[in-house]
């Protein structure tokens, strides 16, 4: 197990590294385009070249890269261009409120998803029919829609929850929960849906083998079978679908804060984008990278301890 697990950890830094190099290659390319749109459309050649040497974007790509690198490894992510500060402190204020409705989110929709797939599994007839036709409604809704919609009923109509804003979990635990509850419900709805189609696929896939029907022709409780043996053996796909619905609440979150106006890691970026303010987008994209990278590890190291022959992978 220790070395599948310094494999998986090399493999995860290896791809950090090269999303790191792409990224970077691909945003810092144009050094004089960077620069020109910093100081503006009638600035000189002069004015271009002096700002060039002021970012450090006259040396070679590489070297930029390497000097990027080695401060970020540090924690430094460099400045934002517009407001000169730092872009770590940026994320670090913004990066708890995605965190905190994509956390919230992920867990409810790991134990509805669960619960009702299984259902659907072992149940079947009308209640799993009912489940597909969810599960295909739900992905075909726009999460920022949904959004759009639960503001006008429960926020602008029934004045039950904020419409807006966000309150810190240190300053109200009740405020928190209130400002966060529609985004969640937001991101929750398509992926309850999508993942408890997969759960009830994987589960009705274990259910059907022969080591199943040798359990209950032994007698064994049908709760135990479904609980201790096919939940188990079905545990690796639902991870793996819950992982990417946790992968993909981390992008509906872009439009889910600017819906509910959201001070978070979605705001951020859209709002450095239609700046240009480069270093905060490279640290934006490299931060998302990094969560999506730490969860793809922990998968694989849950599918190994749940399933010793993904080790043999």
């Amino acid at each position: 197990m220790t070395g599948y697990v310094i494999q998986r950890f090399a493999s995860a830094m290896l791809l950090l590294l090269t999303i790191t190099a792409v990224a970077y290659g691909l945003i810092y390319s144009g050094g004089a385009e960077v620069s020109r749109s910093i100081l503006g459309e009638l600035a000189t050649d002069e004015q271009v070249a002096a700002k060039n040497v002021e970012l450090g974007l006259d040396q070679p790509l590489p070297i930029q890269y390497g000097n990027w690198l080695a401060n970020a490894v540090r924690g430094d992510l460099g400045r934002s261009w517009f407001s000169a500060e730092r872009v770590s402190d940026a994320i670090a204020s913004r990066l708890g409120v995605t965190l905190s409705i994509v956390s919230v989110a992920i867990l409810i929709c790991t134990v509805i998803s669960v619960a009702l797939g299984a259902f659907a599994a072992v149940r079947r007839g009308w209640w799993d029919r009912a489940v597909q036709i969810v599960s295909v409604i739900g992905e075909a809704l726009p999460n920022f829609w949904v959004g759009l919609l639960l503001v006008a009923t429960f926020a602008i109509s029934l004045r039950l929850f904020p419409a807006t804003g966000f309150v810190p979990l240190n300053r109200s635990p009740l405020g928190w929960l209130s400002s966060i509850t529609l985004p969640v419900t937001a991101l929750v709805i398509g992926g309850v849906a999508s993942a408890a189609a997969q759960v009830r696929g994987a589960l009705i896939d274990v259910l059907s083998r022969d080591y199943i029907r040798t359990l209950r022709a032994r007698g064994l409780p049908e709760n135990r079978v479904i609980l201790r043996h096919a939940l188990r053996n079905a545990a690796p796909a639902a991870i793996t679908v819950l992982s990417l619905q946790f992968i993909g609440m981390i992008g509906g979150a872009v439009m889910i804060e600017k819906v509910f106006a959201l001070p978070g890691m979605g705001t951020l970026a859209i709002d450095a984008t239609v700046r240009g303010d480069i270093p905060v987008i490279m640290g934006v994209l490299i931060t998302m990278a990094l969560i999506v990278v730490v969860v793809n590890l922990f998968v694989d190291l849950a599918n190994a301890w749940i399933n010793p022959k993904a080790r043999l992978a």
